[in-house]
């Protein structure tokens, strides 16, 4: 007989990707240091068990060594240019690159051929183009690139992903995510900001906050994204440049499931996915926010079951798990050409909403931000890689 999908649920292991054998420490230079890394990618490699801060990497001299106080692991704090003169290379083992999505190539490059692992922020780049060189560079140094899906490391994401899976809620039909906050109220609130300047950002609502939903859901479907379509609306002028304050986009992935998804920037923070098969449901809510106690509903047949998962630092479990694959010599997963199915996916959602048509993903030939345009930007010296952010 079966196990019934309460038991199902009850068996998880929260780490299941943390192996026994696994010691030693990996030593993470942080490359931005806006209020990111200092509130959040710090501390929470401060409270992991597989790495520690050691360097940081600021646009000033100052900023940098004034920031060595954060922690005491940290032993050196570099200027840009000397991170990418290899000043104190021997000093870390890995990057963590949170510079504005414009500005990740070229960091990623440096350490890519100081030969160091690589955890970049999602998305990968503001451009398809720019994102297929930063693959490519990894790729052609031999060195690990991971991209920091931090859902994909958060417990009850994980759990979702292996009851569709085990057939728990039959064949899945319909994927619903949301996710919204109000950036210019409560994020940060400054209309001056990378996140509204298409060169550096790509995308003010898809890139930054859209992609919760579309790569977790790819994630707990296992499957990809094959045609799109979508609308976008702009009620704040501040967004008139990046085009997409509000979205809706509706998505076609490869195993048949239909997936609607809404993200916006300035309305209600909250956040929720919900994964609706043949034979029940499974509903997180709050889904994507960090260290959030999650809601998890699981429903079959005439019945529902209700679980609180632990609430976790899914920073802390991130790069705990970045480090686990690096000490066990196994390679990290979401790679770059996870990553740039994201990409090409986001490409197609902005090209959809432009026409008004269905896009193929992989064919979109949409007027996002080329490289050219991405590397002016990272040359302007008014783009400051401090000004971090996921």
């Amino acid at each position: 007989m079966s196990p019934a999908p309460t038991d199902i649920v009850e068996e998880f292991t929260r780490r299941d990707w943390q192996g026994d054998d696994v010691t030693g420490t990996v030593r993470v230079a942080m490359i931005g240091l806006g209020w990111w890394t200092r509130d959040e990618a710090i501390p929470a490699v401060e409270a992991s068990e597989f790495c520690e801060t050691t360097v940081v990497v600021s646009s000033s001299k100052e900023k940098a060594e004034g920031a060595t106080a954060l922690t005491e692991s940290i032993t050196h704090g570099l200027t840009y240019d000397e991170f990418h003169e290899g000043v104190a290379a021997d000093a870390y083992d890995a990057v963590y690159v949170v510079t504005p999505n414009g500005l990740h190539l070229p960091y990623v490059e440096t350490a890519a051929e100081l030969g160091k692992a690589v955890l970049c922020e999602k998305p990968l780049e503001a451009s398809v183009e720019r994102a297929e060189k930063l693959v490519a560079a990894c790729d052609r140094a031999d060195v690990p690139l991971m991209v920091a899906y931090r859902m994909q490391t958060e417990p009850a994401v994980r759990r979702a992903r292996e009851l569709v899976e085990a057939g728990v809620i039959g064949e899945p039909v319909f994927v619903h995510g949301h996710m919204s906050q109000r950036l210019l109220d409560e994020v940060v609130p400054d209309p001056d900001q990378w996140r509204l300047d298409p060169e550096l950002s790509g995308g003010a609502t898809v890139m930054d906050i859209g992609l919760y939903p579309l790569n977790t859901a790819r994630f707990v479907l296992d499957a990809d994204p094959v045609r799109v379509r979508a609308t976008a609306r702009v009620d704040d002028e501040a967004f008139e440049a990046v085009g997409d304050e509000h979205v809706s986009f509706g998505v076609d992935f490869d195993d048949g499931t239909l997936a609607v998804c809404t993200a916006s920037q300035s309305a209600y923070q909250l956040s929720h996915l919900r994964v609706t098969g043949t034979e029940g449901e499974l509903e997180i809510e709050p889904a994507f926010y960090n260290r959030q106690k999650r809601g998890f509903r699981l429903s079959w047949g005439d019945q529902s079951a209700d679980y609180d998962f632990e609430q976790v630092n899914q920073m802390t479990e991130e790069f705990d798990y970045f480090a686990s694959r690096l000490l066990s010599d196994s390679d990290p997963a979401p790679d770059g050409d996870h990553a740039l199915v994201d990409m090409r996916a986001m490409d197609a959602i902005y090209a959809a909403a432009e026409r008004g048509t269905d896009v193929a993903v992989d064919a979109a030939d949409s007027d996002s931000a080329d490289s050219d345009s991405a590397d002016a930007a990272a040359a302007n010296h008014d783009a400051d890689p401090d000004s971090d952010g996921t």
